[in-house]
């Protein structure tokens, strides 16, 4: 016999079955007691009257604590106001394990505390659904990529040198080998794939080791890096700006319900569609200028930066030609301005921030063993980076998106703490 989830319940209207799952919730009502079940795939609500049930099972209904796992028998009834929109007039119940003085209540509780107990926090309404949320962004990025011609390639998570600069990097001892490092980026790799393969992307796990508690910074978190040759700075921006309208408008239409768990807004994301605002990082400055921010030339922009400039639009903006200075050694510098380089970074509406950076990357051999010795790199860890540009170079771009800001965009989250089953932060590595 298979197991019989809530979420298929409109399959069995009328008809006497058994689920089990976990007691969500539980009231009662004089002579009813009411008991919401959760499976993992939604909500139950399962009604005990007492003249139908055993003395036993109604006394059960009554006793049972908060996170037991049950068995519970009845008859499926459609029921527009219950969760799900169907319920159980039971008749049966039998405890598979029965948990009393479960932690987490229906009072609040501190964050930390919640932190601490994460393992079961991920039981809680809002946290199951921002993992459907999340899970459903990450189906929409592979659907993306591979509806479109791009393979997918894993790049090491172990890798010999820094992509981003040293300063913020994991480091641990490699047998015999020296230093190895948790990589910041999968790019470098996606470059080797895309001179290979024409379209690639890497997706898995990232790491830096920035000694930042905002809001927006994990020192783990998910990047999907896509990489494309004989692509330039503008092709990179088609295809980001296809991308992002293309994973919200999926969360959309096939997460409503959690959206709607959340109490989010959904009016800005409908805003999120095709064509958006492109301004130059000059004209980015100008915004900040003109509603009263100091800000210099030649910086890079902080997160209220961010926030002001995209606060001038209601879907996200892309910026590009940042200073070559700001950005990383692999960035072609624009032939029309050296200082800038063919950069963009997507910004989020609604303060969420910076969830896309890209570039066109330096194809030119000369002028990137030039940027390695200003960086003061160490040349032989990028002997094989450099063969990419001796051995049939072409012009190609791509770009990075966090998930978890995404994630956190998308479900109008304070913290991005919420976004990852297990976050790691500067101050915390538990549970």
């Amino acid at each position: 016999m298979h197991k019989l989830y809530i979420s298929n319940l409109s399959e069995h209207v009328g008809e006497e079955v058994t689920v089990k799952g976990w007691v969500f919730n539980k009231r009662s009502s004089g002579k009813i007691k009411f008991l919401i079940l959760r499976d993992g795939s939604g909500y139950l609500q399962c009604i005990y009257f007492k003249g139908n049930v055993t003395p036993e099972v109604f006394e059960l209904a009554d006793k049972i604590g908060q996170e037991s796992a049950v068995e519970v028998t009845g008859k499926v009834k459609a029921e527009p106001r219950s969760p799900g929109g169907f319920e159980l007039d039971a008749t049966g119940l039998s405890i598979i394990h029965e948990t009393h003085d479960y932690p987490i209540t229906p009072k609040e509780h501190g964050v930390e505390f919640l932190m601490d107990k994460r393992h079961l926090w991920l039981r809680s309404s809002r946290q199951v659904a921002i993992m459907k949320i999340r899970h459903r962004i990450i189906k929409a990025i592979r659907d993306f990529f591979d509806d479109r011609g791009f393979t997918l390639m894993d790049s090491p998570i172990l890798t010999p040198s820094a992509c981003e600069g040293t300063s913020t990097l994991f480091s641990t001892d490699y047998f015999d080998l020296g230093k190895a490092y948790l990589t910041q980026s999968g790019q470098l790799y996606a470059e080797a794939g895309a001179l290979a393969l024409g379209k690639v992307y890497t997706f898995g796990p990232t790491f830096r080791a920035e000694k930042s508690k905002t809001r927006r910074h994990l020192t783990e978190f998910w990047m999907v890096e896509p990489e494309v040759a004989f692509a330039d700075l503008d092709s990179d921006m088609d295809l980001a700006e296809e991308f992002l309208e293309y994973i919200v408008q999926t969360v959309l239409k096939d997460r409503a319900e959690e959206l709607k768990t959340l109490e989010r807004d959904i009016t800005s994301l409908q805003k999120v569609v095709r064509p958006f605002p492109r301004i130059s990082y000059d004209e980015a400055v100008d915004i900040l200028h003109k509603n009263g921010v100091e800000f210099e030339w030649g910086n890079d922009f902080g997160a209220p930066d961010e926030t002001v400039i995209s606060s001038q639009y209601d879907r996200p903006v892309m910026v590009h030609r940042y200073p070559s200075e700001v950005k990383a050694f692999y960035m072609k510098r624009d032939p029309n301005n050296p200082k800038v380089a063919l950069a963009v970074d997507v910004l989020a509406p609604e303060g969420y921030g910076e969830i896309i950076g890209g570039s066109q990357r330096e194809d030119d051999l000369e002028v990137l063993l030039g940027r390695i010795k200003e960086h003061e790199l160490p040349m032989e860890d990028f002997e094989w980076y450099l063969d990419l540009r001796r051995f049939g170079s072409v012009p190609h771009a791509g770009f990075g998106l966090g998930v978890e800001r995404t994630v956190a965009w998308i479900c109008g989250l304070e913290h991005v703490r919420e976004t990852i089953p297990f976050a790691r932060m500067i101050y915390r590595k538990t549970p």
